[in-house]
C-alpha cells in the first residue's frame, strides 16, 4: 500500500531534487512486536524511489546488533540519517515519520545532504564551546502540526555540534517511554533525561537550556 499518492510524489521529488549529497536512511526494524515496521519500510522505500540521492539501508535490530549498538538504536522502527561519508550526526527518528512528521524527515534529508541554510553566527558561536554531551528526545504525535518545527530544530543542532544527539520519539508507538517522561502535550523536548521544555520553542530557548546544562559540568 503506497503512502504517497502521485501528487505527493511529484511534490516530494521537487524538494528532494535540491539535495546536494546523498543521504542514507539506516532503518532498523524487528521481526516481532513492531506494529509500524512494515509500513515504515514501504514508506522509506518509496522515498528512496522518489529521491535520487536518498539511499535506504535495512537492518534488523537483533541480527545487526553491532550496527544497532554503533548508532545507539534500541527502539524499532528507528531511522538514523547518515551523511555522504556514512557519518552519524546524532539524528534519529523512532517511530514512523508519517503524518506531519514527513516534514521533519524531508527537512533533515536536505540539511544532512548539505543543502540546508547555515545557522546564524551567534548560534554557531554559542555551540562552538560546548563540551557536555547533550541528548534531546523530542516526543511527537503524527497529527501534531507544531511538532516538526521542534524536531527539525533539535536535529539541526545535532548536525551542527558533535556533542549533541537528537531523536524524535512517536509518543503513541512508544507509550511506555511517554509515560516514563510524563508526556501529556507535544512536542515535548527532554534534555539529558531530566530537563524539559514543551512546545515548538524558538532556537534561543534550546540554546539557553543547552548552556544551562553545560554549566552543570565544569571540568
Amino acid at each position: 500500500m503506497a503512502l504517497l499518492n502521485e501528487e505527493l510524489r511529484i511534490q516530494l521529488k521537487g524538494v528532494l531534487d535540491q539535495m546536494e549529497n546523498p543521504v542514507t536512511l539506516a532503518l532498523f526494524t524487528a521481526q516481532a512486536d513492531c506494529d509500524t515496521c512494515e509500513e515504515t519500510k514501504s514508506f522509506m522505500a518509496e522515498l528512496e524511489d522518489v529521491g535520487e540521492k536518498v539511499v535506504l539501508e535495512l537492518y534488523d535490530i537483533q541480527n545487526d546488533k553491532e550496527k544497532a549498538d554503533l548508532y545507539n538504536v534500541s527502539l524499532t522502527p528507528s531511522i538514523v540519517l547518515l551523511d555522504h561519508e556514512g557519518k552519524d550526526n546524532g539524528i534519529k527518528f523512532n517511530g514512523i515519520p508519517a503524518g506531519h512528521e514527513i516534514n521533519s524527515l524531508i527537512t533533515d534529508l536536505l540539511e544532512v545532504s548539505g543543502a540546508g541554510e547555515d545557522f546564524p553566527e551567534e548560534v554557531k558561536a554559542s555551540l562552538a564551546n560546548l563540551q557536555t554531551p547533550i541528548n534531546m528526545k523530542v516526543f511527537v504525535t503524527l497529527g501534531c502540526p507544531h511538532c516538526p518545527g521542534a524536531v527539525a530544530k533539535a536535529h539541526k543542532l545535532a548536525l551542527e555540534s558533535p556533542h549533541i544527539t537528537a531523536e524524535m520519539i512517536e509518543a503513541q508507538t512508544f507509550s511506555d517511554l511517554s509515560n516514563e517522561y510524563n508526556v501529556s502535550s507535544v512536542p515535548k523536548i527532554v534534555f539529558n533525561d531530566d530537563h524539559e521544555m514543551v512546545g515548538n520553542q524558538p532556537i534561543e530557548q534550546f540554546l539557553e537550556m543547552i548552556e544551562h546544562l553545560q554549566g552543570h559540568h565544569h571540568h
